[in-house]
């Protein structure tokens, strides 16, 4: 595999005709994922700026970084095509302090042809360069022209002991369905990590989602290079992540904090699955039954995310299929505090179940066997992660939702969070089930998805037969589970005009009563308001704290409240609500 870290050449996609059977074969039109190693600046006049140089018309997407390690980051740019020179090189600067006075860092960029083949975005890898455990900032200069500055963090060193560790849980922010200012309230946030569990991106122009209660949003249209109302190619997504990134407040975040990010469905194409019988992903898309169609799509969805996400995976654009090109599960350890597991649950699952979700087909004992969202080799890898580590806290980045969800009662009874792991019950039970037999203290599951606030206990059965025959008992809780909302896409409430004015006062209380009546193991939930979440954890406790921003005003002073805040006790399986406590 090749390694993430840098600049890796990248033509447009060749659509070359052929016999399915070759299909893999054919997609050759990726150069490497190579690291970038910047060569020391033989001129050091490369860093002389201009300040009064506006920063946004070289660097319209800012800066950004990602990929922690105890010694480095991955730094991040995208420079404007109108100011791009070839013979010119692009500097990078890494410092100790705000006012880059310290510098411990200096290089320069000069592949111009990598930098146009990938869109202009450029990846510098610092690994092994910076010390663990502290913050770091850093900016770009390009023709004398300085980008914003940006500050990065890296890992604490392995055999570290630290007091805590407070990450901000993001998910779900579709463009064209509100504005961004809780990147704002984010950016402000004292927080050492960004963790961002999918949906960076939504796959359309954003006009399939006004028929379902979205609100119109203005300056939030989009019009996809294809002239197609969802993705076919490369440039569509390029546009996509080039306009998300375009957002002031999004940008905020992403400069004032190092990003941890995976990745959900729209990122590639709704409820995207892979499909064993062509051997092909598949998914909600005009074509998505066009095996090579998809294939070729999903390549250019994978490398646009790698393009625009400083993320360290491992990415071998010429692997032999698109499920070996790409490793998103990896894991990152905060010394002996916590470790967090990140997985991959959308190249690997199988296609969704067609039997209505009743309480009669829902269960392992339903399924086939070999039925999967995650693959052999990744929950092997997920579970022995899980069971032999030694920090004092293990949480799974989950990005679908883990535990149950039921509506209605008895034998009415319904599952429909069929993209979560209630449509696949028999790989949970074998998860829940080694987790349990290992004896795992302190198993957090961090979450998004469905657009809702969770508070639950992952346990090892649940009633309803979710887990077993007939008569299913509440099972021993072995872990808690958090779910971020959206920070904008849309929810149930709003797809029922249900998020306004007298029907939420009515309706928000209610919903938030009956869900936890019709799933015990659910402790609070809240499917009106979105926003992000911020989790933290010390030797003593994990607290998961709710916040809820307007998305309806694109301002800075967008009204911000606390949803809910739960703690739980280090050694005990307990979700003690502390609310109060965090009111703002």
């Amino acid at each position: 595999m090749g390694d993430d870290g840098g600049i890796g050449g990248r033509d447009e996609p060749a659509r070359v005709p052929g016999d399915h059977s070759e299909l893999l074969s054919e997609l050759d039109s990726h150069d490497l994922a190579v690291a970038t190693d910047p060569e020391a600046p033989a001129d050091a006049g490369v860093f002389d700026d201009d300040p009064t140089a506006d920063p946004d018309e070289t660097f319209p997407q800012s800066v950004g970084s990602g990929g922690p390690t105890p010694e480095g980051v991955i730094l991040w740019t995208r420079i404007a095509p109108d100011a791009f020179a070839p013979d010119e090189s692009l500097g990078v600067q890494v410092a100790r302090d705000a006012e880059l006075t310290d510098v411990v860092y200096e290089g320069v960029v000069t592949d111009a042809e990598r930098v146009r083949a990938h869109d202009y975005t450029v990846k510098v890898d610092l690994d092994g360069r910076l010390d663990p455990d502290r913050e770091y900032w850093y900016r770009f200069v390009y023709r004398g022209v300085a980008s914003r500055t940006g500050r990065c963090r890296t890992l604490p060193h392995p055999d570290s002991s630290p007091e805590s560790l407070r990450i901000a849980l993001l998910a779900c922010q579709n463009y064209s369905n509100g504005y961004y200012p809780a990147y704002h309230y984010v950016a402000e946030a004292e927080v050492d990590f960004l963790v961002h569990v999918g949906d960076f991106v939504y796959e359309s122009d954003g006009g399939d989602f006004k028929g379902f209660g979205s609100y119109d949003y203005p300056d939030r249209e989009k019009s996809l290079p294809s002239g197609n109302g969802r993705v076919w190619n490369l440039d569509d997504y390029r546009y996509l992540y080039r306009t998300y990134r375009s957002d002031r407040f999004l940008q905020e975040a992403m400069e004032s904090h190092t990003l941890i990010a995976g990745w959900d469905d729209h990122e590639m194409v709704n409820d995207v699955y892979w499909d064993r019988v062509t051997n092909a992903p598949a998914g909600d898309h005009p074509r998505g039954d066009d095996p090579q169609f998809m294939t070729e799509l999903i390549a250019d969805a994978m490398h646009a995310w790698w393009e625009f996400m400083p993320a360290r995976v491992e990415y071998d654009p010429g692997g032999d299929s698109l499920q070996e090109r790409f490793r998103l599960w990896r894991s990152f350890e905060f010394g002996d505090l916590v470790t967090l597991v990140m997985t991959d649950e959308r190249l690997f699952r199988d296609p969704p179940r067609e039997a209505i979700p009743t309480v009669d087909n829902v269960g392992p004992q339903y399924e086939p066997p070999g039925r999967t969202m995650l693959g052999d080799e990744q929950r092997a890898w997920l579970v022995e992660t899980i069971t032999t580590s030694e920090a004092t806290w293990t949480v799974w980045a989950d990005e679908v939702l883990t535990v149950p969800l039921r509506i209605g009662s008895g034998p009415l009874s319904l599952y429909p969070v069929q993209g979560g792991w209630d449509g696949y019950t028999r790989e949970r039970m074998r998860i829940t089930e080694a987790v349990a037999e290992a004896g795992v203290d302190n198993f957090v599951t961090l979450t998004g998805d469905m657009h809702s606030y969770v508070a639950a206990y992952q346990q090892t059965s649940y009633p309803g037969r979710v887990t077993g025959g007939e008569g299913v008992a509440q099972g021993d809780r072995i872990g808690v589970e958090f779910m971020t909302p959206a920070i904008t896409s849309l929810n149930v409430a709003e797809a029922l005009h249900l998020t306004r004015g007298r029907r939420k006062r009515l309706t928000e209380p209610l919903l938030s009563k009956l869900v936890p009546l019709m799933n015990p193991h659910i402790d609070f939930f809240d499917g009106h308001n979105w926003g992000y979440s911020v989790v933290e954890f010390t030797p003593d406790d994990c607290t998961y704290v709710g916040y809820a921003v307007d998305k309806t005003v694109n301002s800075p002073d967008a009204d911000r409240e606390v949803v809910v805040a739960y703690r739980v006790p280090e050694g005990r399986v307990e979700l003690e609500d502390v609310t109060c406590e965090h009111s703002v």
